[in-house]
């Protein structure tokens, strides 16, 4: 199982790749698909979202917990689905909703990201894997540990993004950034379970915004 990055990501993380908890992810996923079990997203789709977003370019975080676990949802990007996936996912449909409530941009009829993560907004789960049919099933704190290291180098060394975080999840991520040099938004996930207790009406992309023109970056394109 090659590993497929951008070569920004490597130059800055290529320690993790060393590490005995990389290895033992590695392991994992081939000792899971001898198995037999069917693993979403594919291998070549694991690390889109550092392929997509290079690491100079970063200016949002969206941070998602795992890929979906239904047939052909999962392309490496949080939230997103591939195109052909025509039956939105409701936590995809709440996330357009908002949008469409806050900065007046229409509910497209794709729920594929890719466009937004060209335009440096990284879409990155905490666990970049799934079992499918078992939501959360690779779910762990080593598993999580190269995703921690990503959020924290882009942190430590990068100025003024911001940072989304869906759901107590990702919330739980909060201490890994610091907060004197990045905006920080929090909400519940917009799964139809929770979106209503917090995240719609959050405005949280005007916001995202405002903060993004104020350091003289250019906003998201409606």
């Amino acid at each position: 199982m090659p590993i497929q990055i951008h070569p920004s990501r490597y130059q800055v993380l290529w320690e993790e790749f060393s590490k005995p908890y990389f290895a033992k992810i590695k392991q994992s996923l081939i000792d899971k698909k001898t198995a037999g079990e069917v693993l979403y997203p594919t291998s070549q789709k694991i690390f889109a979202a550092y392929d997509l977003t290079p690491f100079d370019e970063v200016q949002v975080v969206i941070l998602g917990q795992d890929p979906y676990h239904g047939p052909g949802q999962a392309h490496g990007l949080s939230f997103s689905v591939p195109d052909e996936i025509t039956k939105l996912p409701p936590s995809l449909k709440n996330i357009f909703k908002e949008v469409e409530s806050d900065i007046w941009t229409p509910i497209p009829t794709s729920g594929n990201l890719s466009r937004r993560a060209q335009q440096w907004i990284l879409l990155l789960n905490s666990v970049l894997t799934v079992t499918a049919r078992y939501p959360a099933s690779h779910s762990g704190v080593w598993r999580e540990q190269f995703t921690d290291a990503t959020i924290q180098v882009l942190s430590d060394q990068r100025e003024w993004l911001v940072f989304l975080l869906r759901g107590k999840f990702a919330q739980s991520k909060t201490e890994l950034i610091d907060q004197s040099k990045h905006l920080v938004l929090q909400t519940t996930h917009p799964s139809p379970f929770s979106a209503y207790k917090w995240f719609n009406g959050c405005k949280h992309f005007s916001q995202t915004n405002s903060y993004l023109e104020s350091k003289w970056k250019s906003s998201i394109q409606r």
